[in-house]
């Protein structure tokens, strides 16, 4: 073999070594990112750790130095009377309770009987599906020993009844035919229970329905922001691990993350969501997503718990850990300066439910806005 032909032929493996190396690269940066291993705490070897447990080379106590421990408070002294601990105040549950019937968003018919009518009979009688259309429908009784409006329950005693259909919601106002169908439903308690109903007018009702509606339709905020990928993609574990960080735990949907208020049982502060296919994937770590979406529901949410400055603030962190950047739905950067207007409007946003006391995160908004 000449040198020119070993030169060329060293020359070629050379340039093909490049190309392997250069796709292997490229492979390696477009690769969506994964969530790192978690790192082990702090001054925890694993090859020093041991299990609790029974060690046959303990250290044994005499006789005279197990009496000398402090065995704590005697239980003969520190007794508690069985009626003192009945009459002990009980805390009160931290989840919020759903109140009754409103006249600001419900229709209210009253239905009176003839007799007390029991909780047992009260509940055969209620109709089979708790909606008059798209709208809620309800069924309260007046508890005769509490002298309260409640849901009826077995074992209680009512002196009359309510029934009630929502006014609005996100699925538009109530109309005649959803009307009609919660007098029907009503008609039908009322026959079993031997009681007298008292409804509405239709078109009173009706108009103010639409009324409450168009209302609702101006004052409904829902933000959504996206989340764009600069370079490399993300894998769904990738943006678990990052979320995870600010507090965000995985909802009962796949694909889908929020970040939890600070009382249980209500709404979420923020929902982080990115594609479900991804979320479903057979090898989610291979799954590359490029963007995920950032959305708070305004009416749901209590203006003191400061949910837009939070959603901010999650933004930022997210961007930075990720390499991202915050866009607005239809994929555009947004600069910094223009999230501040829209904090502004927020507060007047906030200001108008209060003054039409469809406060934000209530009861009431809740319902109005779902």
């Amino acid at each position: 073999m000449s040198t020119l032909q070993l030169s060329l032929a060293i020359i070629g493996g050379l340039v093909l070594a490049l190309i392997v190396a250069y796709n292997a690269w490229t492979s390696h940066r477009n690769a969506p990112r994964r969530a790192s291993p978690e790192e082990p705490e702090h001054g925890a070897d694993p090859a020093l750790r041991q299990e609790p447990g029974f060690d046959a080379g303990a250290t044994q106590l005499t006789a005279a130095e197990l009496d000398s421990l402090d065995r704590g408070p005697d239980p003969s002294v520190h007794t508690v009377d069985v009626l003192d601990a009945l009459q002990m105040p009980v805390p009160p549950m931290s989840l919020e309770r759903r109140p009754g019937l409103d006249p600001l968003i419900d229709v209210i018919a009253t239905l009176q009987p003839e007799l007390i009518v029991s909780g047992d009979a009260a509940l055969a009688a209620m109709p089979p599906t708790r909606r008059a259309g798209s709208k809620p429908f309800a069924i309260e009784g007046y508890n005769e020993a509490t002298q309260q409006w409640e849901t009826p329950s077995p074992g209680q005693r009512y002196q009359s009844f309510q029934a009630g259909v929502q006014l609005a919601n996100r699925m538009g106002a109530l109309n005649e035919i959803e009307y009609s169908e919660f007098v029907v439903k009503a008609q039908a308690f009322a026959d079993a229970v031997n009681a007298a109903p008292d409804f509405p007018d239709m078109l009173q009702e009706v108009a103010r329905a639409r009324e409450l509606d168009q209302f609702a339709s101006d004052h409904d905020a829902q933000l959504a922001f996206m989340l764009r990928a600069r370079q490399a993609a993300w894998s769904p574990g990738y943006i678990h691990q990052n979320a995870a960080r600010l507090g965000f735990v995985s909802a009962a949907m796949p694909g889908r993350l929020v970040l939890p208020t600070g009382s249980p049982g209500l709404p979420p502060l923020l929902t982080l969501g990115y594609d479900t296919q991804a979320a479903l994937a057979d090898d989610p770590d291979q799954s590359a997503i490029r963007d995920v979406t950032l959305s708070l529901d305004v009416s749901q949410v209590h203006r003191g718990e400061q949910p837009f400055t939070r959603l901010r603030e999650v933004a930022a962190a997210l961007c930075e850990a990720m390499d991202g950047v915050l866009c607005d739905q239809n994929g555009h950067p947004l600069p910094a300066m223009a999230m501040d207007p829209i904090a502004a409007d927020l507060e007047l946003l906030y200001d108008q439910l209060d003054g039409r006391e469809l406060s934000a995160g209530s009861v009431l908004a809740r319902r109005l806005f779902s």
